[in-house]
């Protein structure tokens, strides 16, 4: 066997640690020989400790032991206990198998008595079923005298005793039964239809009732309120559903109700769609839903049940037979002004206090939680299809208004003035006035349609401009064939151009945003196109009046001191006169491209005839000649108001330096400066300053253009081209046998 420290040895192990923790205690407490007095007292009290300790150690042990005790002997009268059970389990088995031959007879007896008991309800609803076809033909009486309650009241009963058989039936399996009892009861299905008509025509008339006799449309809904109890009471039940039902006609009030509403005014025979017809059309919907849901919200509310929502019902029903009535409407062919109206109508008017934002409707109607009246799809379709209908009619008046400027032009009288006295027609107001119109006009609606409306104006405006430049080219050739018609073309011209400057001004004023008043680059364009046109016709009048001067450029009867150039002045001054009934941006425009052209006509005189002088003396004759012209040309632009550094007669002051030059030899450094200065000079030009001088030796001709091939020129932003115009004429080829040889 083995010893109590192998079979607990967890007992000793605690064993040895309580002597540890002791001896560490008393080695602590005893360390001091004076301490060894208080040993008695010390034993004293560690030993009524232990005492302590085992007596409640017996005490568990005991209170343990005896729970056990108890536990078996619970756990042995329990078995006895299931063991006496399974005996009388046992005994009852074989008492139940003696006796299955009499429960039989009580089976038959069971049958027995549940056919007692049906045909004992049968005996008592029979005076029910007999008395059926009278009732019948009470509850149509009480229908004939509007008493729907009551016969509503006996109708139930009827349908209540014939769903109860029907039921029964049902249970029973006896289908076959049930025609039998539907062909009894089928007046109920007459009454019912009866019942319902006239159910229907209150509630169709309910707008009326409610103000004058509310009592008919109550009792209405109480009936529609019963039936709507017994539907929900039979599908919960789901066992039996009788013939008819649910009626449903909770939802058919509904029905009946929204029919009533839009059917008299939303299907009514196609109304004139356009103008005065549809505004009337419109303001008459505005009038009657106004009022109906009024009458709705302030009595019909009180005659309903509060689940009914009746005025929200109300107010979805005419909100979305008003949406399917506007798409109706849109699918006519309708004018500018039509599909403005129903736009106006659709997103100003309906949302205002003039409608649904009626101070008499708030806060009880709200359209915001329900669909736009009309979708963006939609708006952005008729807004599209308002803008070209505008289109059209501005292109129109746009072609009218071009036409009347067109005969005013060959009018024997000049054009109208303004205060200042500048050239000016009405075509700048009226097209502006018309553009500016429609987009205010369009502002009202939405700022989509004002921006769309802006861009077509821009639009138009822009090929409003090309077809007045047209009309301005063929009044321009008419005036090439007869310079006497129009009598006052360059008075009109100017005009034109003061027109030109108004529009330009008046564009940006049209954008719907006053902080972007950018003019877009193409209208812009179309702009600076008409501008640029009416300036080349004044200048070719100026031309063709100069041109018999300079024809007379150069000859020796030039040279000797006529007054060729002052004649030339005259001319220009005529004109500078009439450019000053333009204004100022215009006026200094015309001076410089004058000037320019002047100065272009002076030097392809000069370089197309190839005046050729034959001694120092005529050099210094032609420089004296052309110093005294290029002064006079200068001076009187600057007296008319052209600054020195925007003229291009300079360019005659450096060919007379390029002429006056004494020394031949340094005439490639002169050229230089000069090609710097005017980088548009080729070689036949320089070439043909040359030739002008007369002196210069085939050496210095092979340098000059030598040195101009090595520093070629590009011509810099912004310069105003002077020589690429003037086409020199090329020179024959030296020894050359025959023409027909030269290649």
């Amino acid at each position: 066997a083995s010893s109590p420290d192998q079979e607990w040895p967890e007992a000793e192990k605690a064993e040895k640690l309580a002597r540890g923790a002791a001896l560490k205690w008393a080695s602590g407490v005893f360390y001091r020989p004076e301490k060894l007095e208080g040993l008695g007292h010390y034993r004293r009290r560690e030993t009524q400790r232990n005492s302590s300790i085992q007596s409640r150690l017996k005490l568990t042990v005991q209170s343990y032991l005896e729970g056990v005790s108890a536990g078996l002997e619970q756990l042995r009268s329990a078995a006895q206990e299931v063991q006496s059970v399974c005996q009388d389990l046992g005994a009852a088995r074989w008492a139940l198998l003696d006796s299955a031959d009499h429960f039989q007879g009580l089976q038959q007896m069971r049958q027995v008595m549940e056919e007692h008991v049906q045909l004992a309800s049968v005996v008592q609803v029979l005076p029910q079923i007999f008395s059926v076809h009278e009732v019948f033909s009470h509850i149509l009486q009480l229908l004939r005298g509007q008493h729907l309650l009551e016969a509503h009241v006996e109708l139930m009963m009827v349908e209540q005793l014939r769903d109860d058989i029907l039921s029964q039936l049902h249970l029973r399996g006896l289908s076959s039964a049930q025609a039998t009892v539907l062909s009894y009861f089928s007046g109920l299905q007459e009454l019912n239809e009866s019942l319902a008509k006239q159910l229907w025509d209150i509630v169709g008339s309910s707008l009326r009732l409610v103000r004058e006799d509310p009592v008919l449309f109550v009792t209405a809904v109480r009936i529609i309120e019963r039936e709507e109890k017994i539907d929900d009471t039979l599908l919960l039940e789901a066992t039996f559903l009788p013939p008819g039902r649910p009626k449903g006609w909770r939802q058919k009030f509904y029905q009946v109700l929204q029919d009533t509403m839009t059917g008299a005014r939303f299907h009514a025979p196609r109304m004139d769609a356009e103008g005065p017809g549809l505004a009337k059309h419109l303001a008459a919907l505005q009038k009657d839903i106004v009022s109906e849901l009024r009458v709705v919200k302030d009595l019909m509310v009180q005659c309903v049940p509060a689940h009914y929502n009746i005025l929200s019902v109300c107010t979805a029903t005419y909100h979305q037979a008003l949406s399917s009535h506007i798409q109706e409407i849109l699918r006519e062919d309708l004018d500018k002004q039509g599909l403005f109206l129903l736009l106006e109508w659709a997103l100003r008017v309906y949302h205002s206090p003039e409608m649904m934002g009626h101070p008499d409707l708030l806060p009880e109607v709200d359209v915001s939680a329900l669909d736009p009246l009309m979708s963006s799809e939609l708006v952005d379709q008729t807004e599209r299809r308002y803008v070209m209908k505008v289109k059209a009619s501005v292109v129109e008046w746009m072609q009218r208004t071009l036409d009347v400027e067109f005969k005013e032009w060959f009018k024997e009288e000049e054009p109208e003035t303004d205060h200042q006295g500048f050239f000016q027609s009405a075509l700048p107001a009226i097209v502006m006035q018309m553009l500016n119109e429609n987009i205010q006009v369009a502002s009202l609606i939405t700022n989509s349609l004002q921006q769309k409306i802006y861009n077509m104006a821009l639009e138009e405006l822009e090929a409003f401009l090309g077809r007045l430049r047209e009309a301005l080219v063929q009044c321009g050739k008419e005036h090439q064939q007869d310079r006497a018609v129009p009598k006052y073309y360059i008075s009109h011209l100017l005009a034109v151009l003061n027109n030109n400057l108004a529009l330009s001004n008046s564009v940006s004023s049209l954008h719907p945003d006053t902080a972007c008043r950018e003019v877009p680059a193409s209208l812009q364009a179309a702009l600076d196109r008409m501008q640029k046109k009416a300036t080349q016709l004044l200048l070719e009048e100026l031309l063709l009046d100069l041109q018999p001067l300079c024809l007379q450029l150069p000859s020796r009867k030039w040279l000797s001191g006529s007054q060729l150039v002052g004649s030339m002045c005259e001319v220009i001054d005529k004109y500078a006169k009439d450019f000053s009934r333009v204004r100022k941006p215009v006026f200094t425009l015309l001076l410089a491209e004058s000037e320019l052209l002047v100065a272009n006509q002076y030097l392809r005189a000069l370089l197309q005839r190839r005046m050729v002088c034959k001694s120092r003396e005529e050099r210094g004759q032609l420089c004296h000649r052309l110093l005294q012209d290029a002064t006079q040309l200068r001076e009187l632009f600057c007296s008319l108001g052209l600054d020195r550094s925007q003229q291009s007669l300079e360019a005659v002051f450096a060919l007379r330096e390029l002429i006056s030059l004494k020394d031949p030899a340094l005439l490639s450094l002169e050229v230089l400066g000069f090609i710097t200065k005017y980088p548009d000079v080729s070689d036949e030009h320089v070439s043909t300053l040359l030739d002008i001088r007369g002196d210069v030796s085939r050496e210095v001709r092979h340098v000059v253009l030598e040195m101009m091939a090595q520093h070629p020129q590009l011509l810099p932003e912004g310069y105003r081209p002077i020589f690429s115009t003037i086409l020199v004429p090329v020179q024959e080829l030296p020894f050359c046998l025959r023409k027909g040889k030269c290649a």
